[in-house]
């Protein structure tokens, strides 16, 4: 089957290891197994949406294997991502998680696996795995999620093998300007991706975010991907509805002011929806 969309729905990044990522993703969390997800999959496909973000955690890799042969479309065409879990550190464990979810996917490859946490002690003996593994041609890029400057340090002093992209969560009610991770990624050509990009629908309502959207004709959540893509990062906003998903997509063919973004810069209070890793060791 012919794509019939030629690009990726937002177009695409580059990333250090080589390819592209697109800037628009479907997040999969707590999607679950089952019909719900492949659902999701294939109404994001139909709209051009190229980027499916998965993790063995999630449960539901079987589900993503499963709806992207079923879509007709190549496999060179959509872009992958899966993580390593916490309990799956080490050498070892690493590799057999690896070779698990290369295995409940069956896609032949993963585009980008990433380290989920930064859990102590293993994660330098991890990531030799995931080097191992692009070295390999098991996944065409690797990276990490939830890492933190201090983290990201560590892994820079040792790895053969940079990360291509750290996903973490980001929105205009946390952009990590405290922390200074998304300017150190930007120095060192590493993709940031944004997670939980509408808050969990903690800050729908913010009146500030209201006014935008009201001004502009689009919903909160449609201001809030705009606002990710705007600011570069790659953006994952989390649906499995259909309406939803489809309102979720409509954010491409636009773009918020400066004034618009300073505004929402202004909102920055380091809101966390999901675990914070600003601390972690």
């Amino acid at each position: 089957m012919t794509d019939p969309t030629p690009h990726p729905l937002g177009g695409t990044l580059p990333m250090l290891h080589g390819g592209d990522i697109p800037r628009l993703g479907l997040g999969l969390f707590r999607t679950g197994p089952g019909a719900g997800t492949e659902n999701a999959i294939r109404w994001a496909l139909e709209l051009g949406i190229r980027h499916l973000d998965t993790a063995s955690m999630y449960g539901n890799e079987e589900e993503v294997g499963r709806a992207v042969r079923a879509s007709g479309i190549s496999r060179d065409r959509i872009f992958v991502t899966s993580k390593l879990w916490n309990d799956d550190h080490g050498h070892r464990r690493a590799r057999k998680a690896l070779e698990a979810s290369l295995e409940r996917l069956d896609l032949g490859w993963i585009d980008l696996y990433l380290i989920h946490f930064p859990v102590p002690h293993l994660r330098r003996e991890s990531w030799e795995v995931l080097e191992e593994a692009l070295d390999e041609g098991l996944v065409r890029a690797i990276g990490v999620s939830n890492y933190m400057v201090h983290h990201l340090e560590e892994l820079l002093g040792h790895a053969r093998i940079p990360p291509a992209v750290n996903q973490i969560e980001l929105h205009p009610f946390n952009a990590r300007t405290r922390s200074g991770v998304v300017d150190f990624c930007r120095r060192r050509g590493i993709v940031v991706e944004a997670y939980s990009p509408l808050t969990k629908a903690r800050r729908l309502d913010d009146p500030v975010l209201r006014e935008v959207a009201e001004a502009r004709g689009r919903t909160p959540a449609q201001i809030l991907i705009r606002y990710g893509l705007d600011k570069g990062w790659v953006t994952l906003p989390k649906s499995s509805d259909r309406n939803r998903i489809r309102e979720n997509a409509d954010v491409v063919d636009w773009s918020l002011t400066a004034e618009e973004m300073a505004r929402l810069d202004d909102l920055d209070e380091g809101l966390a929806v999901t675990w914070d890793p600003t601390d972690a060791p």
